[in-house]
């Protein structure tokens, strides 16, 4: 299919491309609190006021950059899913694992700015983060959502009913991510979402300490086992 686009419009691509990998840069070796527009502008090549015609703040400049992350990982995501056989749900979950703490520790600064601390003064705009950000989850949805349906998933009999409030905010959840499974599943589903980066936070932002653990690779396998035992994949 021909390239459509005009000459303008494909340098203002290049220009974004250009930020965000400046923008990035800085992120590794500044974090977050510290860039500057000025500083991506300087090294861009460009005067201040040039750059402002592409993003107009720091504030810009950040969501630029978690918008990027966010896509970064979701593409690593799908790409791994992909190599995974649709009825093995367990292996499209721990995929998902894997993809995500790969990403995470090739891109360490990236991850702490989508899910490390809030930068100061920063907040982050939902009508252009919250598709990216949800990608991964959106995945995890599939996987039990799918294994669900083939009547895949073994969850223990005795599992009591989830409480009338939880179950409300449960049913929320499903307008956002409609399915099918029973409001227990949704939420061992939301246990394995949260304790997957979890798990990634603590090892990539070292909060294990530095000899705790020597063999992490081991020690997150071991934890995508148990969150898909746990999720009755």
């Amino acid at each position: 299919m021909a390239d459509t686009t005009t000459p303008r419009e494909r340098a203002r691509a290049q220009t974004l491309q250009d930020i965000t990998r400046i923008g990035r840069s800085h992120l590794a070796t500044e974090g977050a609190a510290a860039l500057s527009v000025r500083a991506v502008a300087r090294e861009l090549g460009v005067v201040s006021s040039a750059i402002y015609r592409y993003v107009r703040s720091r504030d810009d400049l950040l969501t630029l950059l978690v918008v990027d992350g966010y896509d970064e990982l979701g593409d690593e995501v799908d790409a791994a899913v992909a190599k995974v056989a649709v009825d093995d749900h367990r292996g499209r979950f721990v995929a998902i694992g894997r993809a995500v703490r790969r990403w995470a520790l090739r891109e360490p600064a990236t991850y702490a700015l989508l899910f490390g601390s809030p930068v100061p003064g920063y907040q982050a705009p939902g009508e252009r983060t919250t598709g990216p950000g949800t990608r991964v989850i959106g995945a995890l949805v599939r996987v039990w959502e799918d294994a669900y349906a083939a009547g895949a998933v073994r969850l223990p009999d005795d599992t009591p009913p989830v409480p009338r409030k939880l179950a409300a905010d449960v049913k929320r959840i499903r307008r956002e991510f409609p399915s099918s499974a029973p409001e227990d599943l949704t939420v061992r589903g939301v246990l394995a979402w949260a304790a997957l980066f979890g798990c990634v936070s603590f090892e990539v932002l070292g909060q294990y300490g530095p000899d705790t653990f020597t063999a992490v690779d081991q020690l997150f396998e071991r934890q995508l086992q148990l969150l898909a035992d746990t999720t009755g994949l």
